[in-house]
């Protein structure tokens, strides 16, 4: 699933620049459980005003964050990774936003403070064998749930991401919306920014990198927390 930021949209796909992907996103690392590297936003603005050029099938992000449901939040700087199965989400928003750290946050390194997400929004989501990680540094914490009989179930569910990936579909999809005008997930973003919407949304095998999460209610079956040398 805020700070009003600039914002944008993006891709189903987004280390694609030019062909609907996010082309401004931090760099990160192709490995399962490595930690993305957060890459300098040089002239923010332009960076995500540019967004909405290259990021016209920005499907894979499931969730988002950051003044979508109005929670004003600043990032830890600290991305996490998330995995599932599949998830099966009703009513799908999308465009992309500037995530903000604290003022002198230890975790700033090259970014300024200021991160360049895609901002999706799931009015109703059911995610199957849900894996959340993040690195702290040699050691992971990772959360596991839904992988059983009964799934992990959202309503309102937001995330801001930096990656995104799975095998995607649609169903009476919108593309080229203006922001303010979205009305499938109960969000609405700022007038004049390209967006996406659809009634309904299935994704298998997907994986994000995200730097925030919000949901009105997160239902979490068989939830297990732990460490690991390795993430999800």
């Amino acid at each position: 699933m805020a700070e009003s930021p600039d914002i944008s949209s993006a891709d189903s796909t987004p280390e694609n620049p030019g062909s609907g992907s996010l082309s401004e996103t931090p760099d990160t690392t192709g490995g399962t459980g490595g930690t993305p590297r957060r890459g300098r936003v040089r002239g923010r603005r332009a960076a995500v005003m540019a967004v909405p050029a290259t990021a016209a099938l920005a499907g894979l992000a499931v969730l988002t964050a950051q003044g979508a449901l109005g929670v004003s939040l600043y990032i830890s700087g600290m991305p996490f990774t998330v995995t599932a199965k599949s998830l099966d989400g009703t009513g799908f928003e999308q465009f992309g936003a500037l995530d903000h750290m604290i003022k002198d946050s230890p975790n700033t390194g090259d970014t300024g403070g200021d991160v360049l997400v895609v901002t999706s929004a799931i009015k109703k989501a059911t995610l199957d064998s849900l894996c959340q990680s993040v690195d702290l540094g040699g050691i992971n914490l990772l959360i596991k749930a839904g992988s059983g009989s009964s799934k992990v179930q959202a309503n309102d569910l937001t995330t801001d991401s930096t990656l995104l990936s799975g095998d995607a579909s649609f169903n009476n999809i919108e593309i080229g919306n203006d922001a303010s005008t979205l009305d499938k997930a109960g969000v609405q973003g700022p007038a004049g920014v390209f967006s996406q919407q659809a009634d309904t949304v299935h994704i298998d095998n997907l994986r994000q990198t995200n730097y925030k999460t919000t949901a009105g209610t997160f239902t979490l079956p068989g939830l297990k927390l732990s460490f690991s040398d390795t993430g999800c």
